[in-house]
């Protein structure tokens, strides 16, 4: 048989003599290669982290984001969108590019063919503008609807009549000059100095006795009329009632919309019968 020297019992090691080495800790060589492995992934991290700093720094290798800044391989990057590149589009919050378009007012040709009221007349001025009057110009002032009839002194009030007479023709003649409260606006003379003005909302002749109202009930803007050539005459003072003839009787009334307060407020102003 085979020299066998059987293996010492490791439950019995004091019968052949072995004992177990009793001066190193259990376990120490796995703590050694733990520390060990631990240093080299120390060191590992630390050189990946040196090499990727200087390709971040080297201006060939390191290529640019679209918002401007490096970014490192390998790495996810939270960079915050520039906003140094956005344009406001120009008109939506550039004031100075802004324009506002207005839209034009109606006509009062435009109103009067719509069936609606012509625009109002301009705002009167504070002071009163005719103290300094220009040359003036002689009108007389006929229907649109009655061609045949003018304006005419009937006493002191003004009537819509035929003209068959020379002192017919002369008491049909007026002085139009600027507005005496806007000089943008009409004012009639007569020939014996006194002004057409509405009392009562009757059309009369009074002498000026130099009051705002006065001048206000006496100053007459245009306002164009759905009829060619022709105008309506609306009060400065009132505004939305225009001159127009009932019983051929010059009044002033309110805006109506109808035919016939159009045609009664309708007047070509033509040139003068004397």
């Amino acid at each position: 048989m085979p020299d066998t020297t059987p293996e010492p019992s490791q439950n019995k090691p004091w019968e052949n003599g072995w004992a177990p080495d009793t001066s190193r800790t259990p376990g120490t060589r796995r703590l050694w290669l733990a520390g060990v492995l631990a240093l080299a992934t120390i060191v590992a991290c630390v050189t990946a982290i040196t090499v990727m700093d200087n390709e971040t720094d080297d201006p060939v290798r390191a290529s640019p984001s679209p918002s401007g800044s490096a970014t490192v391989p390998g790495l996810i990057s939270y960079a915050t969108p520039s906003t140094d590149d956005a344009t406001t589009p120009a008109g939506e919050s550039d004031l100075s590019s802004t324009r506002t378009k207005a839209s034009p007012a109606a006509s009062p040709h435009e109103s009067a063919n719509r069936g609606s009221k012509p625009s109002k007349s301009p705002t009167p001025h504070a002071s009163s503008p005719g103290h300094s009057k220009p040359s003036a110009t002689y009108r007389s002032v006929r229907s649109v609807n009655y061609p045949d009839r003018y304006w005419h002194m009937s006493g002191d009030f003004v009537k819509l009549d035929p003209i068959t007479s020379a002192p017919a023709r002369r008491d049909a003649t007026f002085k139009l000059v600027k507005g005496l409260w806007d000089a943008s606006c009409y004012s009639f003379a007569t020939s014996d100095g006194t002004y057409l003005r509405h009392r009562n909302f009757v059309l009369r002749s009074e002498r000026s006795d130099g009051s705002s109202l006065f001048e206000q009930d006496a100053t007459f803007c245009p306002k164009t009329s759905s009829y060619s050539g022709a105008v309506m005459l609306e009060s400065v003072n009132y505004p939305g009632r225009f001159l127009r003839h009932q019983n051929f009787q010059l009044e002033l009334d309110p805006y109506q919309q109808s035919d016939l307060y159009r045609a009664d407020s309708a007047f070509r102003l033509v040139g003068p019968l004397a």
